[in-house]
């Protein structure tokens, strides 16, 4: 069992490697039904017919991982993502879907969002106790700038950590469907076969832009200095350089 902590990519991404470069699947069977939730009801109808490996995706924190995920051998890809770009991307995701809140202005969805008061929770709390597992033997830690840096390159590690030795081109075949550019164009992966009235993607494109660094054209300089002092004191203690932190 393989479970993705973040980004609709790796429900892409991790297909493509359990199935050797096939796009049958993702180009057949939506994203929330081959990779599903665990957090949603349905999940256990999914996956109990299905033979191991199954790929399981989640936005939960450690603490509150099934039981039986502590006793398994499952293996997780944890991926993280600057959160001024997490907040911008959560703004816009609250702005468009009708089961969420609404998101307020800018300045007060960034407030939400550095006291925890959002789906999920708060950013720090959630990063500093996957962090922390106990289980590092099985985890793989990568950030979405290193993805949108080097996709095959990470495409290539992700392949290693699942024990699936595949081909340059193969790995090249699967980088190629996953840009930014295929995924958005694939009703498979986009969100485009959700109802309207659950996400209206006229007012924000579920998969929206695909880029690192967007939240330089959301923050005032006094939204990103107060970001910077919250970030500095809730992660004054983890012991992790992030690629964010260079700049």
């Amino acid at each position: 069992m393989l479970y993705t902590i973040g980004t609709t990519w790796m429900q892409e991404i991790v297909p493509l490697i359990v199935n050797e470069g096939d796009l049958t699947p993702v180009l057949t069977v939506p994203n929330w039904d081959r990779v599903p939730w665990l957090e949603e009801i349905f999940a256990p109808n999914l996956l109990d017919d299905r033979s191991s490996p199954r790929a399981i995706a989640t936005h939960l924190p450690y603490p509150l991982m099934p039981p039986t995920f502590f006793t398994s051998k499952a293996k997780v890809i944890y991926v993280m993502r600057n959160p001024k770009d997490v907040a911008v991307s959560s703004f816009h995701y609250h702005g468009m879907a009708s089961f969420l809140a609404d998101p307020g202005t800018f300045d007060e969805f960034l407030n939400k969002f550095l006291s925890g008061n959002v789906m999920f929770g708060s950013w720090f709390d959630h990063v500093k106790c996957w962090l922390k597992v106990r289980e590092k033997d099985r985890i793989m830690y990568i950030t979405y700038e290193e993805m949108v840096r080097d996709l095959k390159g990470a495409i290539t590690k992700f392949s290693n950590f699942l024990g699936k030795q595949l081909s340059a081109e193969t790995i090249e075949g699967i980088a190629n469907h996953c840009t930014f550019k295929n995924m958005k164009q694939n009703q498979m992966s986009n969100y485009s076969l959700v109802p309207e009235k659950i996400m209206e993607q006229k007012k924000s494109a579920f998969l929206r832009k695909g880029i690192s660094g967007d939240w330089k054209n959301h923050f005032t300089p006094e939204q990103s200095e107060h970001f910077a002092s919250v970030y500095q004191e809730q992660m004054k203690d983890v012991d992790c350089k992030f690629v964010w932190d260079e700049n």
